[in-house]
């Protein structure tokens, strides 16, 4: 991945897509805390909740009312918002480190039928407001329930209660984190001013890593840092992605990877390092099978390749992509998996058969960032940059579609693990804010009495 300077931890995105544009209209944009005085971290973001809540917050109800689902006043403008999507779609840069042939990428994209809704629209929120430290890297909110959502905000990692609509800092990054596990031979230690780069909240563990090679664990019901470490001395170190899971004797695992070209494996009771498997290239994304056997690893190259969990062994390529990958997910049957791309597809591969891709879903206007699968492998969500969310039934072969449109920069999307929810942290100075969509249910009763 592309390495710069952010020292300072600013809104990363805003040469990509900012609300500039509208903030005369709007009036005053809501006010932001200084990221350089880290006492303003103090608090657990609580005070001004109700405060706020009715002039931020958008219900079902009034959205069904005609009020904009993100609480842009169109109506104030001097433009329609059909006529800004217009103007977005054909203003947009999307970013490419390879140059790409547009005709290339779209004549093996699957023709889908858009318009679906699988997901309905419940509640949006500016209480909480994702933030990026990196634009490639949107893996910044996970949800561990319907009702429990984690995001990066800033520098503090915020629970969100959609239940009491109510958000908590959970843990504050700004100043010095001491680990409170302590024994011979880890190599743990004290951190501080940590710009989270990716995330990950499993089974009450969450894993986060950071701008300059941090990994920080932290379990949810315990207060403090469990681990705590500075992964590599590499100049160009950023932690690109980091995951939970269960290897095939059910022991819990922690898994990072890093822009130095390398994996490492943790324990997660003791947090010792296992295992550490290098490439030739940044590793941008890496994901586990759902048997707990199989890595992807994607990163700085065309190709995806698959690995052996056990040994770091390479067991299959994957080629099709046009450019370097960011995001990857197993669909819970362990056979497919699907890879999110800068050439603006996410491509679907049986692992049975890799000599090419299953299908080829398109964007409308960027990369894909993040790829999403329900824990029932029903529906397939992937992210754009900003923007866009696509949903895709996997039952109608990925031909039906769901498609959320909304404006922002996307800084992550999680399923909850009932299926039940679905959401969206948009990172913007003005209209930053976190979007729940429910799943739609049919009532078959009625259906078979009309």
């Amino acid at each position: 991945m592309d390495h710069f300077q952010n020292d300072a931890l600013e809104y990363v995105v805003d040469d990509y897509y900012d609300f500039s544009d509208f903030e005369d209209s709007f009036g005053e944009p809501e006010p932001q805390r200084n990221n350089g005085d880290f006492e303003s971290f103090d608090s657990d973001f609580e005070d001004d909740f109700e405060t706020s809540k009715s002039k931020t917050d958008t219900s079902a109800l009034e959205a069904r009312n005609g009020k904009d689902i993100q609480g842009i006043p169109w109506e104030r403008l001097n433009f329609t918002r059909d006529k800004y999507r217009e103007m977005r779609l054909r203003q947009y840069k999307n970013y490419e480190n390879l140059s790409l042939s547009r005709e290339e990428i779209e004549k093996d994209c699957l023709q889908v039928e858009k318009g679906k809704t699988f997901y309905d629209f419940q509640f949006n929120t500016r209480l909480v407001k994702s933030t990026i430290v990196h634009f490639q890297l949107r893996n910044l909110l996970w949800a561990t329930s319907k009702h429990d959502v984690y995001l990066m905000q800033n520098y503090s990692v915020m629970h969100w209660s959609s239940m009491l609509r109510r958000g908590k800092e959970v843990l504050n990054v700004a100043k010095p984190i001491v680990p409170t596990l302590k024994h011979p031979g880890l190599l743990s230690q004290s951190l501080s001013r940590v710009q989270i780069s990716t995330m990950a909240v499993k089974e009450n563990l969450m894993v986060a890593g950071g701008f300059h090679g941090e990994l920080i664990c932290k379990y949810i019901n315990q207060p403090g840092v469990a681990f705590c470490a500075k992964l590599t001395s590499d100049e160009n170190a950023i932690t690109n992605t980091v995951d939970v899971y269960h290897n095939p004797s059910g022991a819990m695992r922690v898994v990072a990877a890093n822009n130095d070209a390398q994996i490492r494996i943790f324990d997660a009771e003791n947090f010792a390092c296992l295992n550490c498997f290098s490439f030739n290239w940044s590793v941008n994304n890496t994901s586990v099978s759902p048997d707990g056997k199989l890595f992807s690893v994607l990163g700085d190259t065309v190709e995806c390749l698959i690995v052996d969990a056990q040994s770091g062994k390479v067991t299959g390529s994957l080629k099709g992509h046009l450019d370097y990958s960011f995001a990857s997910a197993w669909h819970p049957d362990g056979r497919i998996l699907a890879t999110g791309n800068q050439d603006t597809t996410c491509r679907l591969w049986d692992i049975r058969n890799l000599s090419e891709s299953l299908a080829v879903l398109k964007g409308r206007m960027g990369a894909i960032r993040a790829v999403k699968f329900t824990s029932d492998g029903r529906f397939l969500a992937m992210a754009e940059p900003a923007d866009f969310v696509h949903v895709f039934d996997t039952e109608s072969g990925y031909v039906n579609c769901q498609e959320i449109d909304m404006f922002g920069e996307i800084a992550g999307i999680s399923f909850s693990p009932d299926t039940e929810a679905l959401f969206v942290g948009v990172a913007d100075r003005t209209y930053g804010s976190l979007l729940e969509f429910n799943r739609q249910h049919y009532n078959k009763y009625l259906d078979s009495i009309w």
